[in-house]
């Protein structure tokens, strides 16, 4: 597992003021790991990366036997910074009875009636799950707040999106996220800091090849003219949202084993230590059990 002093360098601490370009998008995340040579780092990442695997398998066995917690990941992240992949690299170790993916595009005519938490409510975790969600209700305070003419036609309330309609929606965000928490949902919260010219190298990487032409949006190119603005508008939310029992971490995400290492490490070490052991079983059931096991040896 990664240091936990490493760690805590991608952690945002509650009332933490951050400025993304103080943020290294790549993989010199530290001066101890930068003193070594790239490869040398990218085959320990690779090292570390499969033990978290199997950590992670196994807060996820104990996770489910206890059924006292569940565990909500979730990931956001400008266009290209490696949420899909992430996710399938990092989870790929789990038993997908015991966890769901749940990803978050423009909002449909009934979403749009409720409340914005309420697509997302429909998807948390049960008890003993783990849920990752791929986008989420940080939407709301991330493409509307660039582009707040979305907002204009949803009938809200309010008719004016100023700075206190943005507080009130971090404090509504917090105090959702202080529900769960209380509830037994652990949530871990991970923005994919990419460098624009990395993005437009991905981007530019799906233009010549076919294969990945589905991926293309020309939406994903008209973006990018409002790329101040989404860092303004995530600096915003991690400095607003990230809070002692639901916090933001920042991970590089220019070099794709690099976030992935990162976001297993973090996610592994918290699942392991909700249970260090399985649920215990009574006396009077462990007879039970030891007649059964009796009664099937003798048949």
């Amino acid at each position: 597992m990664l240091a936990e002093e490493l760690i805590a360098k991608f952690r945002i601490d509650e009332g933490q003021k951050v400025k993304l370009r103080d943020y290294d998008t790549g993989w010199k995340v530290s001066d101890e790991i930068a003193y070594f040579q790239k490869e040398e780092v990218k085959n320990k990442a690779k090292d570390i990366l499969e033990k978290n695997r199997e950590d992670l398998a196994r807060g996820q066995s104990l996770l489910w036997a206890n059924n006292t917690y569940s565990l909500l990941v979730i990931i956001q992240g400008m266009d290209t910074a490696g949420k899909d992949s992430l996710i399938k690299h990092v989870m790929s170790g789990v038993n997908p009875q015991g966890c769901r993916v749940s990803s978050f595009d423009v909002p449909s005519k009934e979403e749009l009636d409720h409340d914005y938490f309420w697509r997302c409510n429909l998807k948390l975790p049960k008890r003993g799950e783990i849920g990752i969600f791929n986008r989420s209700y940080y939407e709301e305070v991330l493409i509307t707040k660039v582009h707040p003419e979305i907002l204009e036609g949803r009938h809200l309330p309010q008719k004016e999106f100023h700075d206190e309609f943005w507080k009130m929606r971090y404090e509504d965000i917090n105090s959702y996220e202080r529900h769960l928490s209380n509830s037994g949902t652990v949530v871990l919260k991970f923005f994919l800091h990419i460098s624009k010219e990395k993005q437009k190298e991905r981007l530019l990487a799906r233009f010549e090849n076919e294969s990945k032409y589905w991926k293309i949006s020309p939406s994903d190119i008209a973006e990018r003219k409002f790329w101040d603005n989404y860092i303004k508008a995530y600096e915003d939310m991690l400095n607003n949202t990230s809070t002692k029992s639901a916090p933001w971490y920042i991970v590089p995400a220019d070099y794709k084993w690099v976030a992935r290492t990162i976001v297993s490490d973090i996610i592994a070490s918290k699942l392991i230590s909700l249970h260090d052991s399985y649920p215990a079983v009574s006396e009077e059931t462990l007879e039970k059990i030891k007649k059964a096991a009796d009664m099937l040896k003798n048949e």
